[in-house]
């Protein structure tokens, strides 16, 4: 009875902490899945999304006026429509800002100047916007007699982007509405497209006249689409009339639901939970079937048709078999695949981005500590997915990847690279702590998949003592008092504090967790998360999710929480929403796909501290804050398996943790939070 009233009274002091910053929100969760902006108030706002299908994405660029009105911007991209250089960023791109529904007009006038006005915005993963129009008869104003429902979405596998218009009748006379002949064409000169000339059109499903009585309502919608001009001339241009949208609409919706029903957040937080879905979808559907097979791309209007071994190799790669996507497990082992092209004898640098569709590469800022991002993504993906021909076939690039970190060691002991993931944005120094965590932990998970690939034991041995050799260096070299703070240092001769000091947390190395947790929350941390360097303004969000996941995973839940819930209400709910970002003030907060896998990550790595340890086998240390009374993972999909982990509180300090594989009970115990147990499926 005291434990309970103990456990009552610290649920009941602990919540109001972390739900101190809703009532600043923009946007509110739904029933539906969705978050919705009622748009009466706090005027002007514009903000940006993106979404993006096989073939296409698109980011939006709309907003509300201080009259109410929704304004919008579309920039369109088609990866796999390329031009000359066939490098990185060309790819045909195009910005279209026609208000369609200003041009539909009601006898003889144009609704939209008679006080139209926006209700509401809501998004799933699709777009779709409510507006009340008015109009004058007779000298007699008819307040939101017209309500019209935009709908907007990219196609799920073709390279067209939808835009449905509802109009319906709230009055009570018979109006007449007049949809344009409207039609947008661009051809690209047939000189600069890698395929010769392209075309980019824009039309619309409908036009002439429409009457509508009281309460009918009149659909139409708007395809904006590109194709090669050789492929035109062949079978013809693509027109409305060409696609079922009904059937479009419900592809993209099906996908939606398909990601959200799988490897599902359950807590008590219910912004935690729904911040989880919408990283899942802006993680999932920015995979693009180019030439060279299904490439995973971060997106942002620039980064498509491409991988990186950051991005996708060390960030989104390993979170894929969790949720058992297979467009997603596929598109990771294409990347890899990629990458391993380019092994060589000599030991010289693998490149840090392959491009183009597989057709080229890019290693503008050189060795990044690229060969230590794919060991450790390698590695862990091919555990975790738990095929064991897939394994064999990954084994030889981690293998090569260990080798070239291996010599790249200093007379210290720690890795030498040219610069990190930041790409010289920053200083990193001759070797930075970043690319030798990295190392550290990919030497860990090849033990692991050494063991399963029967690798002879002399090899496992070598890797189990350079990866102890590893934390002793990382100790030695890194290791350092900064400020006061028994942290790290980013490089030699590295005198401020930088967000990546977060990187051997999130690897398993808690020497100097408490120092490293008080560092970044104390002289780093914003309202937007970490800064990238103390003293600046430049923040970015992958080393604040590393540093959410390594802070959860030492254990510093109390910090570790507060700044998660902080961190997530405002993605998700604020006025830049509803992912986490790439970085400010570099690309204006960029909705980058893969930061979406890292935000999830920290859930399962961080929370649940579940690491691979086998095709079949993981060890899991969970910790749950004191104010929850369960955490539950359910649908996940790693290990070849398709199984649920529910934690439950039991008191202050016990937990009971279940594993269940369908109806089977694979572990029921008790256990002291934090302990770490060992799961076979």
């Amino acid at each position: 009875m005291k434990t309970q009233i103990l456990f009552m009274l610290l649920f009941i002091t602990s919540f109001p902490v972390f739900a101190q910053e809703a009532s600043s929100d923009r946007w509110t969760m739904q029933n539906d899945g969705s978050i919705q902006w009622k748009t009466c108030t706090n005027l002007p706002h514009n903000d940006h999304l993106e979404m993006s299908g096989q073939m296409i994405s698109v980011v939006l660029h709309y907003g509300v006026n201080s009259q109410q009105q929704f304004n919008l911007q579309r920039t369109l991209i088609f990866p796999m429509l390329r031009h000359q250089p066939n490098k990185t960023h060309n790819h045909l791109k195009h910005d279209i800002y026609t208000d369609i529904p200003s041009m539909v007009t009601m006898g003889e006038q144009n609704i939209i100047l008679h006080s139209g006005n926006t209700k509401s915005i809501n998004f799933n993963g699709i777009m779709r916007i409510e507006s009340d129009y008015t109009y004058t008869l007779r000298r007699k104003d008819y307040k939101d007699a017209i309500h019209l429902t935009s709908i907007f979405y990219p196609s799920a596998t073709e390279p067209y982007y939808i835009e449905e218009y509802k109009f319906k009748n709230n009055s009570p006379n018979t109006i007449t509405l007049r949809i344009p002949d409207w039609r947008l064409s661009y051809t690209s000169p047939e000189e600069i497209g890698i395929d010769g000339a392209y075309r980019m059109e824009a039309t619309l499903s409908k036009s002439g006249s429409y009457e509508l009585n009281p309460g009918d309502t009149l659909d139409f919608y708007a395809l904006f689409s590109a194709e090669k001009m050789s492929d035109i001339k062949k079978k013809g241009a693509l027109t409305p009339t060409d696609i079922d949208v009904a059937a479009e609409y419900g592809k993209r919706k099906a996908l939606i639901d398909e990601w959200w029903g799988n490897f599902i957040l359950d807590t008590p937080d219910k912004v935690l939970n729904r911040m989880f879905a919408f990283a899942k979808l802006r993680g999932v559907e920015s995979i693009y079937r180019t030439k060279g097979g299904l490439m995973h791309g971060p997106g942002g209007a620039s980064y498509y048709a491409a991988v990186w071994a950051n991005d996708q190799a060390e960030y989104i790669n390993p979170f894929f078999p969790f949720l058992g996507y297979e467009v997603g497990n596929e598109s990771a082992l294409n990347c890899y695949r990629h990458f391993a092209r380019f092994m060589n004898p000599e030991y010289k640098p693998i490149p840090s981005s392959i491009i183009s569709e597989g057709a080229g590469i890019w290693h503008g800022a050189k060795d990044r500590g690229d060969g230590a991002m794919i060991a450790y993504g390698a590695a862990r993906y091919a555990l975790a997915l738990g095929k064991k021909e897939v394994a064999r076939e990954l084994w030889p690039l981690i293998e090569w990847c260990l080798e070239y970190c291996r010599r790249q060691l200093t007379p210290d002991g720690v890795v030498a690279s040219d610069s990190d993931e930041l790409e010289n944005r920053f200083p990193a120094g001759e070797a930075n702590l970043n690319t030798s965590s990295l190392y550290y932990d990919a030497l860990r998970s090849a033990v692991y998949l050494g063991h399963e690939l029967n690798i002879p034991q002399k090899q496992i041995q070598d890797y189990t003592k350079r990866a102890e050799a590893m934390e002793k260096a990382i100790e030695s070299y890194f290791g350092y008092e900064m400020h006061g703070f028994h942290t790290y240092r980013y490089y030699k001769g590295n005198t401020v504090l930088r967000s990546w000091i977060c990187t051997p947390l999130s690897m398993g190395i808690y020497t100097r967790a408490q120092g490293t947790v008080d560092a970044l929350f104390s002289r780093l941390w914003t309202k937007d998360g970490l800064l990238t360097q103390e003293g600046e303004k430049t923040f970015w969000d992958r080393s604040t999710l590393y540093a959410l996941r390594g802070t959860l995973a030492a254990g510093e839940l109390e910090k570790g929480m507060r700044f998660l819930k902080e961190y997530s209400q405002r993605r998700l709910l604020g006025e830049h929403v509803p992912y986490p970002i790439e970085a400010w003030p570099e690309g204006d907060q960029r909705h980058l796909s893969a930061e979406g896998g890292m935000y999830c990550r920290i859930y399962s790595e961080g929370l649940l501290g579940i690491r691979p340890t086998g095709f079949r086998n993981f060890e899991m240390t969970p910790r749950i804050p004191k104010y929850w009374n369960y955490m539950n993972l359910n649908k996940i999909h790693a290990f070849q398996s398709d199984f649920d982990i529910r934690i439950s509180r039991i008191d202050k300090n016990q937990l009971n943790v279940k594993v269940m594989n369908g109806k089977k009970t694979i572990i029921d115990k008790n256990i002291k939070e934090g302990q770490t147990i060992k799961v076979k499926l």
